[in-house]
């Protein structure tokens, strides 16, 4: 039995627990739905059970994605030290150590509603095809963004007990801002990605890579701009809104000329801007 746990130094890294960047992604946006949702505080049940479903999830995800990718991390400069194709981990524990954290979640979902339970399995879906996908489709950043987003509907459906239009217009933000900052990471590996025959955004839209980042950006804050309309807010989601659309535009500075390390950098810098938002809808319920 033994033989499937992995050491915690390993499972750190598989996990990424020592990258916290994709958990802050996943968990600022979920928590927007919360508190919109529930017009405030959503009560600490709530709070506890979605995140703790985004860090294991996120967790899930980044074991299922290195072991979709062992045969081709190896080839990219970024991913050559990953677990798996260093052999600190076998393909048997990542699959054991996927499974149990999957149980984990499962357990955390059953303390909600059956309807919630089972929205729960499209989130599980999406968090499994993902990775798969970069094989198939130039677009597997939507599939992320769709798996990044899942969440929110879910705090949707567990609180008002339906999914209002509210709700699927702070998804499809989340999402046309995540396909854009996944778009600037794959910037970063698209040469090794090119010659190994991996597919990205970032591949397809080729030199309008800069204007289709745009492009998502702007129809983020439409979206989000429209979700202020349809729930009254003022001053403070408005400021949380200009204070985006501005490191927008410092991202675009960094990416200017594709540099890696800046683009890596560009990427780093949106989970600001998500809890810039959520800064901004704690306050606009607040005050």
């Amino acid at each position: 039995m033994t033989d499937l746990i992995p050491n915690w130094h390993a499972i750190k890294q598989l996990t990424r627990m020592d990258k916290p960047i994709g958990t802050y992604l996943l968990l600022w946006p979920t928590y927007w739905s919360l508190v919109v949702a529930a017009n405030g505080f959503p009560g600490w049940h709530l709070i506890a059970v979605f995140t703790l479903g985004v860090f294991i999830m996120r967790s899930a995800g980044c074991v299922i994605n290195d072991y979709a990718d062992r045969r081709v991390d190896g080839h990219v400069k970024r991913t050559a030290n990953r677990p798996l194709v260093s052999g600190m981990v076998t393909e048997r524990q990542a699959l054991a150590l996927f499974t149990g954290l999957i149980t984990i979640a499962f357990v955390l979902v059953m303390t909600l509603s059956w309807s919630t339970i089972l929205l729960s399995l499209v989130a599980l879906l999406l968090a499994f095809c993902y990775p798969f996908m970069k094989r198939y489709t130039h677009f597997p950043q939507v599939v992320l963004g769709a798996a990044f987003s899942w969440g929110m509907i879910m705090a949707f459906n567990e609180i008002n007990g339906q999914i209002t239009t509210v709700a699927w217009l702070l998804f499809f933000a989340n999402l046309a801002w995540t396909v854009a900052y996944d778009t600037i990471y794959a910037m970063v590996d698209r040469d090794d990605d090119i010659k190994i025959g991996i597919k990205s955004t970032a591949i397809f839209f080729a030199r309008f890579d800069k204007l289709a980042i745009a492009l998502l950006q702007l129809l983020a804050l439409t979206m989000l701009v429209k979700v202020g309309q349809l729930e009254q807010f003022d001053g403070w989601y408005y400021m949380a809104l200009a204070l985006v659309a501005a490191s927008f535009v410092y991202q675009h500075r960094l990416i200017a000329n594709r540099e890696r390390d800046k683009c890596f950098s560009a990427f780093l810098n949106n989970h600001w801007g998500l809890l810039i938002i959520l800064l901004g809808l704690i306050s606009q319920y607040m005050f």
